[in-house]
């Protein structure tokens, strides 16, 4: 699992392993990494861990969250990565250094791209067999998207890596997760009332299993979850 290798202000150091998805730091010991440091708020940033990636968020804090040496609101995290927060700072060790191919590219939806980022739509035939199906036992499975608003309507997207983010940094991103026992989806940030939907319910940060016939909305985009064998 990932870790950060932590050096607080007064040159102490730890380490703390990132084993659950919502790591919270701030100056309230009720933190999940807690900072003696009055340069740190209360509720500074928190950390989302899906699988071996992992997201960082600035939660409004006073004096702000850098990324190597650059001011972050939402960052995705890199292996080696240095943060700063107040007068600490913690590095960034991924799960696999190097191992960015067993995850999907980063997909942003823009109204002009959103073409460019699906493939053909399938043909009626495969749609009807496949549309509500559960994964078979027998076969080999895999999720996709299907667009359902827009001019893209009914064009794909095969979620075939461990991880796919998708949407618009500082508007609306989610996280979809391939696991053994089917996909999940996160909200990556964002406020309540400004989250991507599920069925017309927002999603947050604790994993959603998705399933057959779901709707998702991100970024003024509708998404169908489909199951294909």
């Amino acid at each position: 699992m990932a870790k950060l290798f932590i050096t607080e202000a007064d040159g102490k150091s730890r380490e703390f392993a990132l084993d659950k998805e919502r790591v919270t730091i701030g100056r309230h010991p009720d933190n999940d990494i807690a900072f003696n440091d009055k340069a740190v708020s209360g509720r500074h940033a928190v950390i989302i861990t899906i699988l071996r990636d992992s997201f960082l968020e600035d939660l409004n804090s006073t004096n702000g969250t850098q990324v190597n040496g650059k001011p972050v609101a939402k960052h995705p995290l890199a292996d080696g990565d240095v943060i700063a927060i107040g007068r600490n700072t913690l590095k960034y060790r991924s799960a696999a250094p190097g191992a960015e191919d067993d995850f999907e590219k980063t997909m942003i939806l823009r109204p002009a791209q959103v073409g460019a980022a699906f493939g053909a739509p399938s043909d009626p035939a495969t749609q009807a067999a496949h549309g509500a199906q559960t994964p078979p036992a027998h076969k080999p499975w895999s999720g996709r998207l299907r667009v359902t608003s827009g001019p893209n309507a009914g064009k794909t997207l095969e979620l075939t890596k461990a991880l796919t983010t998708l949407g618009r940094p500082g508007v609306q991103v989610a996280a979809i997760t391939r696991r053994a026992d089917g996909y999940y989806i996160v909200s990556v940030g964002g406020s309540a009332g400004n989250r991507p939907k599920v069925n017309g319910a927002e999603i947050d940060a604790s994993a959603r299993r998705l399933a057959p016939g779901d709707t998702i909305e991100l970024a003024g985009t509708k998404m169908t979850f489909e199951l294909a064998s």
